[in-house]
């Protein structure tokens, strides 16, 4: 709850600050807001929530639009529940040092949360995995700000909705954002992550 406070007032003091708007790279490169496929693939945990798939984000073709780093790659190993089909068998493994930058997405004003699965490879217990937002202000500049610490086990789980905070700056048609989201491990594990999905405008 700091960490999501802090950042608030971070996008809050930032936009203030901003002068007119001036298309930045996350705009130029935002998709077609307008055709984003919801379904609600959390239901087993009771989240009727309906969310779109980040591009790229099962995994099964690579990592499509994705920026990896330091040994970051996709490997065999599916969460367990299979959300976005039987057939998918891969996920994205971001070793300690790592780092993984989702293609762009779009976002609304409404409040949107991310959630995905992960599983912590190796490591203690004290391994996190840091998720960050990048978002664009009217300048064009892009600001990474974090968003939140998923704290797992050695097992698949599905992570709790987390709060998108950068939705507070709309940039595009239909008071959308254009960001991207960047998993960072923390400590000296290794984290795999699937499927990765966002509700756009929570709930609308």
């Amino acid at each position: 709850m700091k960490l999501l406070l802090r950042t608030l007032l971070a996008v809050a003091a930032l936009a203030a600050a901003a002068p007119a708007a001036d298309a930045g790279v996350l705009v130029r490169s935002a998709p077609d807001c307008a055709t984003q496929s919801l379904s609600r693939p959390f239901t087993p945990w009771l989240d009727f929530a309906w969310y779109t798939p980040v591009a790229g984000g099962a995994f099964e073709a690579g990592a499509p639009g994705w920026t990896l780093s330091s040994g970051t790659k996709v490997v065999d190993g599916n969460e367990p529940w299979r959300v976005r089909g039987d057939d998918h068998r891969r996920s994205l493994k971001i070793p300690s040092g790592g780092k993984a930058t989702s293609p762009t997405i779009c976002v609304g004003l409404g409040h949107p949360t991310l959630r995905f699965f992960a599983r912590r490879v190796g490591g203690t217990a004290l391994s996190t995995l840091r998720v960050d937002v990048r978002f664009e202000l009217s300048t064009g500049t892009v600001v990474t700000a974090p968003v939140g610490v998923i704290v797992s086990g050695s097992q698949w789980a599905a992570t709790l909705p987390g709060a998108v905070v950068a939705n507070l700056l709309p940039l595009l048609p239909g008071e959308t954002t254009p960001i991207q989201f960047r998993f960072v491990p923390q400590g000296s594990a290794a984290w795999q992550i699937d499927d990765v999905l966002v509700d756009p405008w929570r709930n609308r």
